[in-house]
């Protein structure tokens, strides 16, 4: 991308977000995990530029943070704005932007300082641990570094992460949910994302609220054709 070009995608980002805004959201997430495009200029092995927007971890945050800052001129400081990571990319399941906390905390700073509200941080499997020594996740790490709010995702109430029961017939087990509460509970995260789930259970957050945990539907792939 010459700078031109990112000027575009950084004025239509925002534009995206005011136009938002202005039919009724009630905030906004850009999507900065997974290979998408912000990703890309996090990850070292997809941005491999020599400019202001290429280098060190820290510098490879520079796309995003004007994204950030220009979205939040545009929809003013009343309006949530989210941004979601991820360690994981879709082509390297063990890759970690960051490998350490003190990693982490260098290349989150810029983003919050530049306008982030909630960070919404996805793992393939929300119970497991970031970094070595510490129970903590994804979600709660950033929490811990940052004091912002977040969001966690990743197999939330089952038992296989999503590679394995896409590509598998078998349904998979409602489970976990005893695990996710009491991490809600302590604080460690905000707010969590549902995405299988929720496709076998539309009334996901009504039985979990009634602790009707028995009553939730397995996951299985055939589930998909139902969303057609």
């Amino acid at each position: 991308m010459t700078q031109d070009d990112i000027h575009a995608a950084v004025q239509a980002y925002a534009q995206a977000a005011r136009s938002a805004q202005e039919i009724g959201f009630d905030g906004v997430e850009l999507h900065g995990a997974h290979g998408y495009l912000i990703d890309q200029f996090f990850w070292e092995k997809t941005n491999q530029r020599t400019d202001l927007y290429g280098g060190d971890l820290v510098a490879r945050t520079r796309f995003a943070v004007d994204v950030i800052r220009e979205v939040r001129q545009r929809v003013g400081p009343g309006f949530p704005v989210a941004l979601r990571i991820s360690q994981w990319k879709i082509g390297d399941y063990d890759a970690k932007l960051a490998k350490t906390p003190d990693e982490l905390d260098h290349f989150l700073r810029p983003l919050s300082d530049a306008g982030v509200d909630i960070f919404h941080c996805s793992a393939r499997q929300f119970w497991t641990p970031e970094f070595d020594g510490s129970n903590l996740n994804l979600a709660g790490w950033t929490k811990k570094l940052t004091g912002k709010p977040t969001i966690t995702v990743g197999s939330v109430t089952l038992g296989a992460d999503f590679t394995t029961s896409f590509r598998s017939l078998d349904s998979v087990p409602a489970t976990g949910i005893d695990d996710l509460l009491d991490r809600l509970e302590r604080g460690e995260f905000d707010l969590v994302a549902v995405g299988r789930s929720l496709i076998a259970n539309p009334d996901w957050p009504a039985k979990v609220r009634m602790g009707a945990i028995d009553a939730l539907r397995p996951f299985d792939r055939g589930l998909l054709a139902s969303l057609l």
